[in-house]
């Protein structure tokens, strides 16, 4: 670029359309960095109607003005960040796949059924496995790593070893015939679901006091035709159900003194009528024939069911909590504003809402619950709530509300 300025006009706006480079740092060997600015495409440009345009540290104004009205006129929206590592896009995507490995990592559930979680309980059109398949690794995990790194390791932005070892093992993904899932002549294989187990008999069930949506819950399992306990405590016959948000099973059953060997967790967090799949969790000690009595009982009326091991906030609560908070990060830290992330990622990222407004949707307290509570479990700092989540959610307000 330093030679580029010497040629061009001096009224020129130069550009750069690197995806994770600083843009800061190009302009810096320019004799008048004040006219240079990232213009960041997606691919397949036609397709992708997003462009990112970056404001490097001496960025003028009307340069990104002129960027942005110059998109406009080409049939794309234009959003704009200040120079921040992965700018808006590939850093609010960072929670996504991250967790999603996190929670494969802890042996909670596999690649197949996370995928499925996510596409039939959280309505994303592409599961994280399928989309790093089809972004390929070679692409992805240096993204990862690279936002991490430049981020002063960052917990939020913690790469896995997972796709570190795929990687160097040449699974890239739908490109090499293998990823995470395997692409015989180019079609992607993937394992049927087992079916929901035969049980003779129903036993009763009884519904933690504390559980989430407990009528709701109360009223699915009457409507799936089960006896259900009223009591202060189960009967020693009883299948115990609990829903927490952000806890483990195990946690719930041993802070509730309920036996661990007869209780699983169902996840409430999303209203059971908007989705296609349920999900309940075991916990260490839950016995077989009270698992599968569970897994019988929420498919009883054709409902999808994936059935994970103990897990704090299952799949999609963890996965959902953390995009939440890293794009209420953003905010706090002034990358964009709210609007333009939002845009951003449903046009970039193909979510089926802006993080903010799915943060709104779930609620705030919600969101704000199940990161304390992920905290709890595992004492990672990862899932510290941003100050934008935790004022917006005490206050009552809207996740997208800026301040005047």
């Amino acid at each position: 670029f330093k030679a580029l300025e010497a040629i061009v006009a001096p009224t020129a706006t130069l550009a750069t359309n690197t995806s994770s480079l600083s843009v800061t740092s190009i302009a810096a060997v320019m004799t008048h960095p004040q006219r240079m600015a990232g213009f960041h495409f997606f691919n397949p440009v036609p397709l992708m109607k997003v462009v990112e345009v970056i404001a490097g540290f001496k960025t003028d104004a009307a340069v990104c003005q002129r960027l942005a009205d110059y998109a406009r006129q080409m049939g794309h929206s234009a959003v704009q960040a200040n120079d921040t590592p992965g700018f808006i896009v590939n850093h609010a995507g960072r929670g996504y796949g991250t967790e999603a490995l996190r929670i494969v990592g802890e042996g909670v559930s596999d690649f197949a059924t996370i995928d499925r979680i996510l596409k039939d309980q959280a309505g994303f059109r592409l599961g994280p496995f399928e989309l790093m398949d089809l972004t390929a690794l070679d692409v992805s995990h240096p993204v990862m790593e690279s936002i991490y790194h430049q981020y002063f390791e960052e917990p939020r932005y913690r790469p896995s070893v997972i796709t570190a070892q795929r990687l160097a093992a040449g699974a890239l993904g739908r490109k090499t015939g293998e990823g995470f899932y395997r692409y015989p002549d180019g079609v992607m294989q993937q394992t049927p679901e087992a079916p929901a187990p035969v049980v003779d008999a129903l036993p009763p069930v009884w519904v933690s006091p504390r559980a989430a949506r407990r009528p709701e819950l109360l009223r699915l399992i009457h409507t799936l035709g089960a006896p259900l306990e009223s009591g202060a405590a189960p009967s020693s016959a009883a299948l115990i159900v609990v829903a927490p948000l952000g806890f483990d099973v195990t946690t719930v059953a041993a802070v509730e003194r309920l036996d661990a060997t007869r209780t699983i967790g169902i996840d409430m967090m999303i209203d059971d009528d908007a989705t296609k799949r349920r999900v309940i969790a075991t916990n260490p000690a839950t016995r077989r024939d009270m698992r599968d009595a569970a897994h019988a009982l929420f498919a009883r009326d054709g409902k999808a069911v994936s059935v994970i091991r103990d897990s704090g906030g299952f799949v999609t609560q963890r996965v959902v909590g953390t995009i939440v908070n890293i794009a209420a990060d953003m905010c706090q830290q002034r990358v964009c504003s709210p609007a333009d992330l939002e845009t951003a990622v449903k046009l970039g990222l193909g979510y089926p809402q802006g993080p903010l407004a799915m943060g709104n949707l779930y609620g705030p307290t919600n969101m704000l619950e199940v990161l304390f509570n992920l905290q709890t479990v595992y004492g990672d700092p990862r899932y510290r709530p941003s100050p934008w989540l935790r004022r917006r959610g005490a206050l009552g307000l809207s996740l997208l509300h800026e301040e005047e």
